[in-house]
C-alpha cells in the first residue's frame, strides 16, 4: 500500500492523467497523502523575471498551472500538499523523492516541454532510472 505519494506535475495534460492514477492509488487508504512537486527550471525562472513579473505574479502563475490538479484532488477528498523547488526537473525530482522517502513517484510520460522530452530522453525516464522507489509513468 502506498501512503506517501509524490506527484511530479507541471500542469500538462499528462500530469493531469498522472493525477488520476495517483488518486486511484489512494483509494481505500485514508492514511495516503499526495505531495505535488513542481520544479521551476532556470529557463522558466529567467523568462518570468525578464517579463518584469514580480514575485507574487510569478507565484500566482505557477499555482494556476496546478489548479486543475488541486481541484481533482479536492473532489476526490485526498490529503495533499504542494511544493515548489528550483532546479533541473529530472535530477531535482529524483533527489526530492529519494530524500523524502516516498513510497512511489507518479509522473506523466511527457511534460510541457516536448522538445526537451524528445532530445534529452525525457524527465520521466531519468526519474524511473534513478529513483529509489517505484515510479509510475502515465501516458
Amino acid at each position: 500500500m502506498f501512503n506517501k505519494i509524490l506527484l511530479a506535475a507541471d500542469g500538462s495534460e499528462h500530469s493531469l492523467r498522472a493525477t488520476e492514477k495517483a488518486i486511484f492509488l489512494t483509494q481505500n487508504n485514508p492514511e495516503a497523502t499526495i505531495e505535488i512537486l513542481y520544479v521551476v527550471n532556470s529557463e522558466t525562472s529567467k523568462s518570468d523575471v525578464l517579463r518584469d513579473m514580480d514575485t507574487d505574479a510569478i507565484t500566482l502563475k505557477r499555482n494556476q498551472k496546478l489548479l486543475p490538479i488541486q481541484v481533482k484532488l479536492k473532489q476526490a477528498k485526498v490529503n495533499y500538499s504542494v511544493k515548489f523547488i528550483h532546479g533541473e526537473p529530472g535530477p531535482s525530482i529524483v533527489k526530492y523523492a529519494n530524500e523524502g522517502k516516498f513510497d512511489i513517484v507518479v509522473i506523466g510520460s511527457r511534460g510541457l516541454n516536448g522538445v526537451q522530452e524528445f532530445v534529452l530522453g525525457g524527465v520521466s525516464h531519468k526519474v524511473a532510472k534513478r529513483a529509489n522507489c517505484p515510479v509510475l509513468i502515465v501516458k
